[in-house]
Parts: C-alpha cells; sequence; structure tokens
C-alpha cells in the first residue's frame, strides 16, 4: 500500500512540473513570437525583394538564436517568406497551427517525434491594420525539459524507494510493538479458558494496552479469588453434609444390628440423628436463601415496621444460645424508629449477624445490640468482645463462601455464608454493612438502612 501510495504521488507530481514547465515555456514562446510578428508585420507587405532578403531574414535569424528556437515566417497565402533554417522559403506550408493562425488564432501544440523527440509548435497571427497578412511559426525543443523532469522523477523514485523501505521497517518494528500486547493477552486468554486462572499479563507501555492488560489482571485476580472460594465452599460444604450424614449413618447402624435395644437408646439415638437433620437443613436452607437473594426479579414485601420491637423479638430469640455460653446479650435504644422494611429479611439479616457474634465470642463474654439513628439512616450496631477479624480478611468477610479460618469455622459450625446473605438483603433495602473488628479484641458491625427508601 505505501508503495502504490508513493508510486501514485511521484507520477501526480512529476506531472504537474511536466505541465507547469511546458505552461510556462508556451507562455514565453507565445509572447516573443507575438513581439516578433508586431516588428516585421510591415515587411510581408513591401514588395521590395532586397528589404525582405536583407531585414526580414537577418531580424528572423537573429531573434532564433535569441530564443533558441526554429522561426518561419508565412504570408496570407501559406507562402514561407522567412525560414531560420533556410530550408522553406518559397515553399507552401499547410500545419495546422498555421491554418489557425492565418485565421487570427495564437496556439500551441507539443509534438513527440521519434527523430526530434519532443518539440512544441507555436503559431500566431501577424496583424496590420486589423488585417491579418501572415503569421509567425515557431519550434522549439522540449527535450531539455523532459530530461529535467526526468531527473526529478530519478529522484522521486529514489526518495519513494528509501521512504518505503524506511516505512516498512518502522511498520515492522511497530507491529511488532502493537501486536506483542495482544499475543500475550491472547495467550493468557486462552490459557484461561483452558481453566488456568490467576494468570497475569506484563504490559511495559504507558497506553491502552496498559489499561487493558491492568484490567485484565484485576478480572483474573478476581476470578482466582472466586474459584479459590467455590472450591473452598464445595469442600467445607461436603465436610459439613458428610459430618451430620456419617453420624446420622452410624447412628442407624448401630440400632440396626442391635437385637434388643433399651427404649430410651432408641430415644437418644433418634434425638442425635434428629440434632443431625437440623444441621443439614439449615445448610440447605442457607443455600436456597442466597439462591433466592440472586433472582433478578426478587420482590421485597415493604411494610411499616416497629424497628424496636422486631429487635426485641430477635433478642428474645436468641437468649438462650447465648446463655447458654454464659455470654451477656444487651439490647440498648435510644428511640422509637418506624420505618418500611420487609420484617423478614431484615430479621434474617440481623439475626445472621448476631449469632455470628455470639458464635465467636468466647464463654463470659458480652454482646451488644444497640439501636439509633444517624442522619438519614436506621443503625443497627452489633458490637462483641470476641476473636476478632484479622485486618486483611475484612475486605472479603461479605463474600460469598469466605470464611476466615476454615479450621476454627467447622469447630463453630456454618457455611460462610451468614455474612453474604446479610449484606445482601441489607444492600436490596438500599442500605450498607460496615465493619470495625480488632485482633483479639472483637468486632463492631453498623447495619445501616435508609429512613426513606426509594421504592419507585
Amino acid at each position: 500500500m505505501v508503495l502504490i501510495s508513493q508510486i501514485i504521488i511521484g507520477i501526480f507530481i512529476s506531472q504537474n512540473i511536466l505541465n507547469t514547465y511546458i505552461q510556462e515555456k508556451r507562455q514565453e514562446i507565445l509572447t516573443k513570437s507575438n513581439i516578433l510578428s508586431n516588428r516585421i508585420k510591415f515587411y510581408l507587405t513591401n514588395n521590395e525583394i532586397l528589404v525582405l532578403d536583407s531585414l526580414l531574414k537577418t531580424l528572423v535569424e537573429n531573434y532564433s538564436k535569441e530564443i533558441k528556437a526554429r522561426i518561419i515566417i508565412v504570408d496570407k497565402n501559406n507562402i514561407v517568406k522567412s525560414d531560420s533554417n533556410n530550408e522553406f522559403e518559397g515553399s507552401k506550408l499547410y500545419h495546422l497551427e498555421i491554418q489557425k493562425a492565418l485565421a487570427g488564432i495564437s496556439n500551441s501544440n507539443v509534438y513527440n517525434f521519434k527523430e526530434y523527440g519532443h518539440v512544441m509548435y507555436v503559431a500566431v497571427p501577424i496583424i496590420l491594420d486589423d488585417e491579418v497578412v501572415g503569421a509567425t511559426f515557431t519550434s522549439v525543443s522540449l527535450n531539455d525539459i523532459y530530461n529535467v523532469v526526468d531527473r526529478i522523477n530519478n529522484k522521486i523514485r529514489l526518495i519513494s524507494l528509501v521512504s518505503t523501505v524506511l516505512i516498512a521497517l518502522m511498520s515492522f518494528i511497530f507491529a511488532d510493538f502493537i501486536t506483542k500486547p495482544i499475543s500475550e493477552m491472547t495467550k493468557a486468554i486462552t490459557k484461561m479458558a483452558q481453566g488456568n486462572l490467576g494468570l497475569k499479563v506484563e504490559i511495559k507501555t504507558n497506553d491502552e494496552f496498559k489499561q487493558l492488560a491492568n484490567a485484565f489482571n484485576v478480572m483474573s485476580t478476581k476470578l482466582s479469588q472466586v474459584d479459590k472460594q467455590r472450591k473452598d465452599f464445595v469442600a467445607n460444604v461436603s465436610h459439613e453434609l458428610r459430618t451430620p450424614l456419617s453420624s446420622i449413618k452410624l447412628l442407624s447402624e448401630s440400632l440396626l444390628h442391635q437385637e434388643k435395644v433399651d427404649a430410651l437408646v432408641y430415644k437418644e439415638f433418634l434425638q442425635d440423628i434428629d440434632s443431625e437433620i437440623d444441621r443439614l437443613n439449615n445448610i440447605i436452607d442457607d443455600l436456597l436463601i442466597l439462591v433466592d437473594l440472586d433472582k433478578e426479579k426478587l420482590t421485597l414485601d415493604f411494610k411499616t415496621t416497629y424497628i424496636n420491637f422486631l429487635l426485641e423479638k430477635i433478642i428474645a430469640r436468641l437468649k438462650p444460645l447465648a446463655e447458654n455460653k454464659k455470654i451477656s446479650l444487651d439490647y440498648i435504644e435510644r428511640e422509637k424508629i418506624q420505618i418500611k422494611v420487609d420484617a423478614n429479611k431484615i430479621q434474617q439479616a440481623v439475626i445472621n449477624i448476631i449469632h455470628n457474634a455470639i458464635k465467636y465470642t468466647p464463654e463470659g463474654g458480652r454482646v451488644e445490640v444497640k439501636l439509633y439513628t444517624e442522619r438519614d439512616y436506621v443503625v443497627i450496631r452489633v458490637k462483641d468482645n470476641g476473636i476478632g477479624i484479622p485486618k486483611e480478611s475484612l475486605p472479603q468477610i461479605f463474600d460469598r463462601f469466605y470464611r476466615v479460618d476454615k479450621a476454627r469455622s467447622r469447630s463453630t459450625g456454618g457455611t460462610g455464608l451468614g455474612l453474604s446473605i446479610a449484606y445482601q438483603i441489607v444492600s436490596l433495602h438500599q442500605g450498607t454493612i460496615d465493619v470495625e473488628s480488632e485482633l483479639g479484641k472483637g468486632s463492631t458491625f453498623y447495619i445501616k438502612i435508609p429512613i426513606d427508601l426509594n421504592l419507585a
């Protein structure tokens, strides 16, 4: 494409240069021919041969040498009166240019003869007393002009060739520079499609490719984290499901292999089986809730709710769990608050947060639930003096399947879905959940719900 463009541009430039030179030459010869015609017009009507021989011939020859062209003077009958080359005197010439000049039209044409090369014929009328009495016919070689243009063309071709080679080299260099990031991105995407998540692309430029690489790396990291969380979740859920199922199987097999079993033993074993079934139900319920919250067309049942009464019911429900661990569960309210919420779902979110606080607070600890308003939000603060959360884990605690300490979580039960469920519910209410925590000193969760929800 570059070479073709260079050729087209070269042809255009050389043709314009040639046309300019020829046009300038044409104007020059026309001007000088008109000057000569004005000087000799009186000689054509003079019948004295001595005048023609001595003056006209000398004048034409001198002018021919001056403009470096052949000059022929013809009268109105096409008879040659003077020829600077002394060849056609007395003969008749009927050139097209001479005929137009005798008709009163100045004209010119360019010819390319095999013997002489490029030649320009110029003819202008000789006018005396508003009558055409003859014509001045000038023949001038254009070979010098064509030679100059040929030299210019050779230089243009050389410049075009050099520039094409340079452009080709630069294109090759820049093409490699441009396609290398794309190639690296393509390889990384192909590997990612094959399941190799977490790949990073190193782009050292400072352009859009760098931004694309950064976005890709963020996406890759996030996908890797999600995949890791998924695998951890599968492992956790498998463990959680296997444990009660194993217990149920063990208990049921114990009963089946004993011929005579006391009724109290039956009852005790059945109570254990019932407890394990409840544990399985809790895991399944959490998973179903999460799936439910992910539905795009999930509708919330907003009703005016007395938040104080809602929290009192939650505290009463969780009080036995706290007392079982000798944990003080206190409720503090600053004001009476009524807002529109989906009471059942908000209750579920708050229960998950408080239940978590009780679960990770050691025996003899304290969990405090406080209700108040702050600007345009209702705030439910849940504060404990439990084991706390490491600083590096705070950004991920609301991610589904995420568990800070898997071993400890298994010992306390749960699937790592409680905080994610709470976060989803509060987000559906256009609210937020913030957390502050210090390892070994406890955690504080702030559930913030807008007082005036935009329900449009």
